[in-house]
């Protein structure tokens, strides 16, 4: 029985979610097509912002990374690559391709701490162009040191492996100058650039993947991003900002002591850090989502680089909700405390071992004759057209307001593959979360191996992260 409650509870909160998702799409399609956010790219009231690209092993994706994140529809910005001790050739690609020089006695201005910086390039020709080539010490680390180095007041953090749509970091600043001085943090849309057809640095075709990891995670990412974080973000209840693409107020992230080192989780880290100093200083402020500003990356195409992804998530949520568990049920925290950090546990953190013991629990009963095959089978459909329900809604959502996938075989391989992800794919997801619990236990701090690709060849190559 507590597993029928527990899917059912679960359940009913995702759809209270998706319906606060609902509730905010019509806002959000006028704002993302009717909005005059082009005006602005020429304005000088819109803030300056300094993009942060960590890179480590980059060499296939990060020249078309930084040539798109140099040609952006924004007033005034500067591209800080971090370069983190790479042990490829992304740091001579970088200096050969853009004629870098070393830039003797660069000042420092920020006080995070950060692995030797090593050295700082640029070039005059390239103003807005800067390289730091640091000692490893990982992607938070590198971020650090980015913002020790950045001009403006704010950040913005940006895989090496992705790219930005034109118009993402002025439609982001849009709606940070709604608001300014309660703005701490805006997250971006993150979508799946395989199967896309991409030329200098841009997205030119979409198309959903062809390979079957990354179909799979193209409706995940729909689905976590659309039916979860505009309702999350109603609630001022967002628990992360994604890495690939984010938005931050420096002095906020300064004032929290910026990202956490060694931390597999460094993205929900540094939104739970934002959301707890505020609030114990009293604070007003809000994490918001921006869905019309697009961020496409890479995703694992193959079952070791995702499996490896999916384990560190695992170990990144564990360890977040363990060390930050004086939040749980903790009016002071308001929608963090009484919502968001108990959703979170219970329904993520907590999921595996909920569904195991369920499995096993129905697994007794039917051996024992203590419940009847009918019943059992109309308990597995309500799970499985409750889960494909929530799916198909982050796909309407979609339809309502972007319409970015506009050939009917691609909704149509959408809808097929939303019921296949309950078929392996889903029980997989609950493994990978367990195993990462496994590891957490075992103080495993480490990256994992990620591939990268390159954008406009078929090349591959691997690379373990710090």
């Amino acid at each position: 029985m507590v597993a029928i409650y527990y899917v059912v509870f679960v359940n009913t909160l995702y759809f209270s979610i998706l319906a606060l998702s609902f509730r905010n799409i019509w806002t959000i399609f006028r704002r993302s097509h009717y909005s005059k956010y082009n005006t602005l790219s020429g304005s000088e009231l819109v803030p300056s912002v300094s993009l942060l690209v960590p890179a480590y092993n980059e060499e296939l994706t990060i020249i078309e990374n930084v040539n798109c994140l140099m040609t952006l529809n924004y007033p005034t910005y500067e591209v800080i690559v971090v370069n983190d001790g790479s042990s490829d050739a992304t740091l001579n690609i970088l200096l050969e391709e853009y004629r870098l020089k070393p830039v003797p006695n660069t000042k420092i201005r920020g006080k995070i701490a950060c692995q030797k910086i090593r050295g700082i390039y640029h070039n005059p020709e390239f103003p807005d162009l800067y390289v730091i080539d640091k000692e490893n010490g990982g992607k938070a680390d590198s971020l650090n040191a980015g913002i020790n180095l950045s001009h403006y007041p704010l950040i913005s953090s940006i895989d090496a492996d992705s790219l930005l749509e034109k118009d993402a970091l002025i439609r982001m600043a849009r709606m940070y100058m709604e608001n300014p001085e309660e703005t701490v943090a805006i997250g971006g849309d993150v979508r799946i650039a395989n199967g896309c057809k991409i030329e200098n640095g841009a997205v030119q075709d979409v198309s959903l993947p062809r390979k079957i990891w990354p179909m799979f995670q193209s409706i995940e990412y729909l689905k976590a991003f659309l039916g979860g974080r505009i309702g999350w973000s109603h609630m001022n209840g967002l628990i992360i900002v994604s890495g690939a693409f984010g938005m931050f107020r420096k002095d906020a992230v300064i004032a929290v002591g910026g990202y956490r080192d060694g931390y597999p989780g460094e993205d929900m880290n540094i939104i739970i850090k934002l959301h707890r100093y505020m609030l114990e200083n009293k604070l007003k402020y809000r994490v918001a989502f921006c869905p019309e500003a697009v961020c496409w990356t890479q995703a694992p195409d193959s079952y070791r680089i995702l499996s490896s992804q999916r384990k560190r998530w695992g170990r990144g949520n564990l360890k977040n909700m363990i060390e930050n568990r004086g939040m749980l049920f903790n009016p002071k925290y308001k929608v963090m405390g009484m919502v968001t950090m108990p959703y979170n546990v219970l329904f993520e953190a907590l999921n595996p071992y909920f569904r195991i013991t369920g499995l096993l629990a129905l697994t007794g009963y039917v051996l024992l004759d203590m419940t009847q095959w009918p019943i059992l089978v109309l308990f597995g459909l309500l799970n499985f057209v409750s889960g494909y329900l929530l799916s198909v809604g982050a796909l309407v959502l979609e339809e309502i307001a972007f319409k970015r996938y506009n050939k009917l075989s691609d909704l149509v391989k959408m809808l097929v593959y939303s019921a296949l992800k309950f078929v392996g794919y889903h029980q997989l997801g609950v493994l990978w979360r367990l195993q990462g619990h496994v590891q957490f236990m075992q103080n495993n701090n480490s990256w994992g191996t990620m591939t990268r690709q390159s954008w406009s060849e078929d090349e591959k190559k691997t690379s373990e992260a710090a």
